[in-house]
């Protein structure tokens, strides 16, 4: 070797990262991500609905959470906040940086916190530790599910389909919509 390191000491950086791409769940293989036909039935056509779901947070349901492919923040609103916390009783972190195109203009965020959120049920279970921006606005949302956490999910949405999909392992989770909530 010319750069002083044995082939043995290259063997074990190499394990090191192919252990370290399973701890943060990436793989050579990911399994193929297809939306068909079969994924529109059952949802009213044609619509421009929003993409409204229900989310395990902190270990609670969490309804009314707004997928927003457009917002590169994680956003959980004050009220949704205050009532996961009335069982964990979690210190808010300080946010020096405002939010802006929020609400139409510049909002000072509370703080922000990090909790695991949770998509999809057994098999298709996927966790992630997500950190969310906490704002004190007026909502019909409690959580606004930007890039950010979906990328963390390796998520691909459809809007039209009104449906999430994401690996789990070499299978394929999906989210069940509820366009009824986001009408």
């Amino acid at each position: 070797p010319t750069d002083g390191d044995s082939n043995n000491a290259r063997k074990g950086h190499v394990r090191a990262v192919k252990r370290k791409r399973e701890e943060v769940g990436i793989t050579g293989r990911m399994p193929v991500i297809s939306f068909r036909a079969e994924d529109v039935e059952g949802i009213l056509l044609p619509h421009n609905d929003a993409l409204v779901i229900t989310a395990e947070v902190a270990g609670f349901d969490v309804k009314r959470v707004f997928i927003n492919t457009g917002s590169s923040v994680d956003v959980m609103f004050y009220d949704c906040f205050a009532q996961i916390n009335k069982h964990l009783n979690m210190e808010l972190k300080p946010v020096a940086t405002a939010l802006y195109g929020f609400n139409g203009g510049e909002v000072m965020p509370m703080g922000e916190v990090s909790l695991t959120v949770a998509l999809g049920s057994g098999d298709s279970r996927k966790v992630r530790m997500i950190r969310f921006v906490v704002v004190g606005a007026e909502s019909s949302y409690n959580i606004i599910l930007g890039r950010t956490g979906l990328n963390a999910f390796q998520a691909v949405v459809s809007t039209y389909h009104m449906t999430i999909k994401y690996p789990v392992g070499e299978n394929v989770g999906e989210i069940a919509r509820d366009q009824l909530t986001s009408r």
